[in-house]
């Protein structure tokens, strides 16, 4: 064969592998049109989300969720919450609006009912007003008994007073302290309570208890009783005297004063005589007028026959009195007496006979022209 008839033949040969590489061709085309696609429709997806309006439902929404807002949540936070139950169909949704109303700011802290898929404008228009917070609100005012706040609380609450006298059975669980020797009276601090959907009497008592320990600890009750020689329970006993003996802020110190200077004196025998202990051992009023035989009734806390302090607080006191007990104003009174039930004028003395000046002569004229003595 010819040379020339070889370089035909072997041209022919080679001819199928040049079909697959045009194939070959065909296929990386392919792909890389793919990709091309791909990413375009990528783009074009993101390009979309981007400016797009975040998902978000149409309303008007149903049914009821119970949903909490806790201290430190900011928006973020609280759209999250409000994706998880269902109320808002996005976080970006809420997100947006919360950036566009500066009252979403100012959500306070506790219990709101909302619905399942809401608008978001909707759901933050709930939150922003105070005025759907679902809690109980309860003020307790200074000077009352245990069993006086229990009835309160049953008033204004879901619970019994039943409910609320088996959580005080176990003081275990209201952080109450060591010195109080398992007792909340005195420690059930008066003050204006907002108790959430959620909490129990128990909880409710224990609030009570740790608004109680900041006014102590501000008051430095602790360190004070150390200083003065007493135990903090015994401060808090004094703390409750005179919360049911001073009238006026002015006063709260000084009659203090006088109850540790009747303690620590031998001119009175250590009697405090104080008539709101014989009534709390009587069960009744503190303020009620006492007879001769209520004065001698046999119990501990009458302290018109016992030298010393009552075993403990016979009512709630509040910041002033917790601070006076704690930092009594100086003096060397042993005597007072409220000369003016209405304006609850008092007057202090260390001399017996003016005392009795006081009491038998200007006590006296007020009550010729009053009924309340």
């Amino acid at each position: 064969m010819s040379e020339l008839g070889l370089e035909l033949k072997s041209h022919r040969a080679r001819r199928p592998r040049r079909g697959l590489g045009c194939l070959a061709a065909l296929a990386v085309l392919a792909v890389i049109m793919g990709g091309l696609y791909w990413g375009a429709s990528k783009g074009i997806d993101a390009f979309q989300d981007r400016f797009s309006d975040p998902e978000d439902f149409a309303g008007p929404g149903s049914g009821s969720v119970l949903v909490e807002v806790e201290e430190g949540d900011n928006a973020s936070d609280i759209g999250s919450v409000l994706v998880d139950k269902g109320v808002v169909a996005s976080l970006e949704a809420f997100t947006d609006e919360a950036r566009a109303n500066p009252d979403s700011t100012g959500i306070q802290v506790g219990f709101y009912e909302l619905q399942k898929e809401m608008p978001a404008a909707d759901a933050l228009e709930v939150l922003v007003d105070p005025d759907n917070l679902i809690q109980s609100t309860v003020t307790v005012p200074e000077g009352l008994r245990v069993e006086q706040i229990v009835e309160i609380l049953a008033k204004e609450t879901d619970f019994s007073a039943k409910q609320f006298r088996r959580a005080l059975n176990r003081p275990d669980r209201l952080g109450l302290p060591g010195y109080a020797k398992g007792s909340a009276e005195g420690y059930l601090f008066p003050a204006t309570y907002a108790f959430g959907p959620r909490d129990k009497p128990a909880d409710m008592l224990a609030v009570m208890v740790d608004r109680w320990r900041q006014a102590a600890d501000e008051a430095g009750l602790e360190q004070a009783a150390e200083e003065l020689g007493y135990t903090p329970g015994e401060l808090m006993t004094i703390a409750s005297l005179v919360e049911s003996e001073a009238n006026r802020d002015e006063d709260r110190g000084k009659v203090a004063r006088v109850i540790y200077n009747r303690l620590e004196t031998d001119a009175t025998d250590g009697l405090l005589q104080i008539d709101a202990t014989v009534n709390y051992a009587l069960g009744r009023d503190l303020g009620l007028a006492l007879t001769e035989e209520d004065l001698q009734v046999d119990s501990p806390y009458n302290t018109r026959i016992n030298p010393g302090l009552p075993p403990g607080p016979i009512e709630a006191p509040g910041d002033a009195a917790i601070e006076a007990a704690a930092h009594p104003t100086e003096g060397p009174w042993v005597y007072y007496v409220t000369v003016n039930l209405d304006t609850g004028e008092t007057k202090f003395t260390e001399d017996y006979n003016e005392f009795l000046r006081f009491k038998n002569v200007e006590l006296a004229e007020y009550c010729e022209g009053s009924d309340r003595c």
